[in-house]
């Protein structure tokens, strides 16, 4: 029987739930199932039909306000007045491709460069995280002069050929491309050795073994710099400094995937990888770079993009168009404006020590963990042997989008991770008080 995909299965609406619907919901999915592919899939038992958005507040179409704890694409909140008048004004004035000369482009590049290390000189746009992984893919190749990539066991890298066969988090019917080896997830709650640098780093030179014994010339790793869709583990910080010497001592290319870490998310730093005491290779980062306009970029160190940019010449029709870089820009420039990074920092550890004392109180929270509004939040039936209770984390979600108008979702090989990621004005006292409190009363409603 295939693995579920925990990206897309574990909320997910199914055509049995139909009966149970309101007919215009009911109309709504029936006629996505005749229009749309089969591919697709709605989260919730009852979904959620959506009209307008602001700040970290969406509204279905009876009206009804939602928390959103979920959506880190709009990372400075749905809407933003600033996108939505940069957008709107050089969409008046021309967007095209970047074969003719262009200042957004250029401009964006260099307020860019200010948050990133000296080391990382050298840019690349495209219009999708998934883009931007393929890319770094194909250049760690050509850098290394070797094919073999590791990624960790639950890890979501994109949806391309080259990304979704090294995303194995879309589940087994996603076949795993051959030169790509797996490595257990940096699991700061099981794992018990002291050092959990040293043991993750351990477990890669296993696979870089492995690739030798088999003829595989090792080429890089591609890691999310929070490891998201493995459960969310950003801790200890500097833990990933020895992956990183294993991986150069083996003549390999590190990629930090930091799509969902990146643009102050954690709080502690801009990026993920500069959290952990880094400086990567190459660096990728998509949505949540333009508000959710579709943009993204690949940022490395000058020598290593050159292997592959003095050989090949690479065009993205729309990468990098006047219009993207305008969001891009306007992201930026609120960051900096409303002190977004400071917010997510403080914020975050109000979030986290909140729900460190709800956990005390139930014993199925197993595990709080997280950097700034990023957090894990893991729901476990036994504490003491750790066990996932992936059953009790679909309740839970369906339980905060019906009855406390919440929306969140799972994450991690178990899928009994909530995965609580909101856009960044998420609010430290009212919104906190609406999640935890939904949280308590959900978990106090199942006796757990």
């Amino acid at each position: 029987m295939s693995r579920r995909s925990t990206i897309m299965d574990t909320n997910s609406y199914r055509p049995e739930y139909a009966e149970a619907l309101p007919e215009e919901t009911r109309l709504l999915t029936q006629k996505r199932e005749e229009l749309l592919g089969g591919a697709y899939r709605l989260f919730y038992r009852d979904p959620v039909h959506l009209v307008r958005g602001r700040g970290q507040y969406v509204w279905d179409a009876a009206g009804q306000k939602y928390l959103d704890v979920y959506n880190n694409v709009v990372s400075i909140g749905h809407c933003h007045p600033a996108v939505v008048e940069a957008v709107t004004k050089q969409m008046s004035e021309l967007n095209t491709h970047t074969r003719y000369l262009h200042e957004n482009i250029l401009d964006y590049t260099e307020a860019l460069m200010r948050t990133l290390p000296p080391e990382l000189d050298k840019a690349m746009y495209m219009c999708t995280g998934s883009e931007a992984n393929d890319l770094a893919i194909r250049v760690a190749q050509q850098a290394s002069g070797g094919t073999g990539i590791i990624v960790t066991e639950e890890a979501y890298h994109g949806t391309s050929a080259l990304t979704s066969g090294m995303s194995p988090a879309l589940g087994s019917g996603q076949p795993i491309a051959d030169f790509v080896r797996l490595v257990p997830a940096p699991d700061s709650y099981r794992v018990t050795d002291a050092d959990l640098g040293t043991w993750f780093a351990a477990r890669v030179q296993d696979v870089i073994d492995d690739m030798a014994r088999n003829g595989i010339v090792f080429a890089g790793m591609l890691a999310d710099s929070i490891f998201s869709s493995d459960g969310v583990f950003p801790d200890p910080v500097g833990f990933l400094a020895p992956v990183l010497e294993t991986v150069h001592r083996n003549g390999g290319i590190y990629i930090a995937d930091e799509v969902q870490p990146g643009f102050a998310r954690t709080g502690d730093a801009f990026w993920g990888f500069a959290r952990q005491g880094i400086v990567p290779d190459i660096m990728t980062t998509g949505k949540p770079m333009g508000n959710g306009f579709p943009t993204s970029a690949l940022v490395a160190k000058g020598d290593v993009l050159a292997a592959f940019s003095d050989r090949l010449p690479y065009f993205n029709t729309f990468g990098g168009n006047p219009v993207a870089m305008a969001a891009a820009q306007a992201v930026l420039r609120v960051m900096d404006e409303e002190g977004l990074q400071e917010h997510a920092r403080v914020t975050g550890a109000k979030l986290k020590a909140s729900l460190e004392e709800l956990a005390a109180t139930h014993p199925s929270v197993g595990d709080v963990r997280g950097a700034g509004l990023f957090i894990g939040f893991e729901l476990v039936s036994d504490r003491d042997g750790k066990t996932p209770d992936q059953q009790l984390a679909l309740n839970v979600i369906e339980e905060l989008r019906e009855h406390h108008h919440i929306l969140t979702s799972v994450a991690g090989s178990h899928g009994n991770v909530l995965k609580l990621r909101p856009p960044l004005p998420f609010n430290d006292t009212t919104d906190i008080d609406w999640l935890v409190g939904a949280l308590d009363e959900t978990l106090s409603g199942y006796g757990v």
